[in-house]
């Protein structure tokens, strides 16, 4: 990759920050709810009419194609704006689903999903982790009978990101009941309005319902939304983690500069008991170097990560190395922030925009489980990256 900017990337960058100066919404996000999913709609709608949807993706699917390091910039100029995060009810069709579809789906699944997840029309939930298969994720159990052109679908899932405002969701199923671990699964589009389809909502420390058990009590998907083959289906998971763990958090990864430096203003209007500003304090002050230097690294890796995946067309495990380092950089800022303010960063009523420091630290625990635990990207690393024996 050229990390030199072009006279194109330059011109990009500028566009988008005009753009986005305009165009941000003007109301904040709702703090959860159906409201909060129609703000979602609403804003990746408008991106979309105006051109800024898919920015990642293949032109000829709809996307921008745009390069890398263009990719970066307009991550970079979101964060800038304040626009609204990325990690909303649009993430699972936009960063994972919809690029799982367009590396293994069929022309099919590609011409009815693609168009529906850009506009903001379809939203998607991921049915993967169960109540006793959450990081082993090949324990799962939920099965799928094979019964003419349709498979028929029992059992549950846990921690399903939206699952009540969905209108599909990426389904791992068990359909060889004699399998074990990682063989006999299968990769299914569901339908979130299928009959026999239970959602639970949970409530977390966020105070939101944001995750949710769902119960499958004989539910009837066409053979035709399997994506990969019948029995296949780890391998196309695969993929879909792979993009979750790779460039999906590429936002959170760019915006981490920005909160350390908003961190580092804070210290410097925030006065300690002893009546020093926070910033005066030397083992604040070093944390925060230390946080600012770990957010320039994480940039320069996110360029190493989109410029293989740009040389292979998908993501590479070193996705689990750069997400176990930002998922503790990014607890490791809500901790010092929340030694700057005090008592106060205890105050917080489940609206992140009242205290958004408090929600990332809360955020930060539910951020070190998404897309696999500290454990499992530990193990990822240590397994693919860096060849160790495997754990027994």
């Amino acid at each position: 990759m050229d990390l030199r900017y072009s006279d194109a990337d330059r011109e990009f960058r500028a566009r988008a920050r005009d753009w986005l100066a305009g165009n941000i919404p003007n109301s904040r996000r709702p703090p959860g709810g159906s409201a909060a999913a129609q703000f979602d709609r609403d804003w990746q709608r408008k991106l979309h009419d105006h051109g800024w949807a898919g920015i990642a993706w293949p032109k000829e699917y709809g996307g921008l194609g745009l390069t890398g390091l263009q990719q970066v910039i307009w991550y970079e100029e979101l964060a800038r704006a304040g626009a609204p995060h990325h990690i909303n009810t649009t993430y699972v069709a936009l960063m994972h689903a919809g690029p799982t579809l367009i590396a293994r789906g069929t022309e099919q699944h590609k011409a009815f999903h693609l168009p529906r997840i850009l506009s903001g029309e379809a939203l998607w939930c991921q049915g993967f982790s169960e109540p006793n298969a959450g990081s082993d994720l090949a324990a799962l159990r939920t099965r799928g009978e094979i019964d003419g052109d349709h498979i028929v679908v029992t059992g549950s899932k846990m921690w399903t990101t939206d699952a009540q405002y969905a209108d599909y969701q990426e389904l791992l199923i068990r359909t060889d009941p004699q399998s074990q671990r990682h063989k006999g699964l299968t990769w299914l589009i569901c339908d979130m309005r299928s009959p026999g389809i239970e959602v639970t909502p949970i409530r977390t420390m966020l105070q939101d319902e944001h995750v949710n058990s769902v119960f499958y009590d004989e539910v009837r998907i066409p053979i035709g939304n399997v994506v990969g083959e019948i029995g296949q289906g780890w391998s196309t998971a695969l993929a879909t983690l792979s993009f979750e763990r790779g460039l999906g958090f590429i936002g959170d990864q760019l915006e981490l500069y920005e909160r350390v430096c908003r961190a580092i203003d804070l210290a410097g209007k925030v006065r300690l008991e002893d009546g020093r500003r926070a910033i005066e304090d030397d083992g604040i002050a070093q944390r925060l170097a230390a946080l600012k230097a770990d957010t320039i690294a994480i940039r320069a890796m996110t360029l190493a990560d989109i410029a293989e995946s740009d040389r292979t067309g998908m993501p590479g495990p070193k996705g689990s190395m750069m997400k176990l380092l930002v998922t503790t950089t990014h607890k490791a800022l809500s901790e010092v922030v929340g030694d700057i303010m005090g008592w106060s960063f205890l105050e917080f009523d489940g609206d992140r925009s009242n205290n958004p420091w408090t929600y990332e630290y809360l955020w930060s625990w539910v951020f070190s489980i998404a897309g696999g635990t500290n454990e499992i990207q530990r193990e990822i690393t240590a397994d693919r990256v860096l060849g160790l024996p495997k754990a027994r």
